[in-house]
């Protein structure tokens, strides 16, 4: 059987068990690794399905997933032959890829938007990414200390204008929002920009439309929690 056609049919499986699994949330992350046969390729396929537009390195991989290179290039080779994944030619790396790419510039890796397995994978690393999402948010409400206002934005909606990912306002435990959130990129495979503002701050700047404030709500963006009343219609 080729990989293509045992992946598809393996995805079909997932999908026709997957609503029915969904209430169990703290077991679907590890019944997901199960059936994908491994940590390290649900780790890969999150990535890769985050941001369907961005190319990555073996060596940025590696580091986002805290994995060896070579069991990187394992993974990465049995998605390539899946179809699922691209191996592409490096044309004119930029210096930012050299740095990433800790000098392997040969090739990158890109999501294949075009694979038949595509719209199958995509519905179900959604739902994970869902819950993860809410998972981490549930987190950072529960134990940061008194939180007036929680906004998503950034690389949690999809527009990359913005300079920041999560806004958060209140009297807030820095300490704890730091750990909080290194955890999280390793679960997501991505940097978490964030901000952090007293209520007075927040107020003030935005008495004063103040350009950063301004730039958040203008994009795309999500209010998780609002006790100041001040974003509602």
């Amino acid at each position: 059987m080729s990989d293509k056609l045992y992946y598809k049919k393996l995805l079909t499986a997932i999908l026709r068990n997957f609503t029915v699994q969904l209430h169990y949330a703290k077991n679907v992350l590890l019944m997901l690794e199960y059936l994908f046969g491994s940590k390290t390729r649900f780790k890969l396929l999150k990535i890769f399905f985050r941001d369907p537009i961005d190319r990555y390195f073996v060596r940025q991989l590696g580091r986002f997933t805290e994995t060896q290179i070579n069991a990187v290039r394992r993974e990465l080779d049995l998605l390539v032959r899946s179809g699922i994944i691209m191996e592409i030619d490096s044309e004119e790396p930029t210096k930012k890829d050299r740095d990433e790419a800790g000098g392997s510039l040969r090739k990158y890796y890109t999501l294949n938007v075009a694979s038949t397995l595509y719209p199958e994978l995509k519905a179900l690393l959604l739902k994970d990414q869902l819950m993860s999402e809410r998972r981490f948010v549930n987190e950072l409400k529960d134990k940061i200390g008194t939180v007036d206002l929680i906004v998503l934005s950034g690389r949690f909606t999809g527009d990359h204008t913005v300079q920041t990912d999560i806004l958060l306002v209140g009297a807030i435990r820095e300490g704890l929002v730091s750990k909080i959130v290194s955890e999280a990129e390793k679960e997501f495979g991505f940097e978490i920009r964030y901000t952090i503002m007293t209520k007075d701050e927040f107020v003030d700047r935005r008495r004063m439309m103040d350009k950063f404030l301004y730039s958040i709500f203008e994009a795309d963006h999500l209010v998780i929690e609002d006790r100041l009343k001040m974003l509602s219609p």
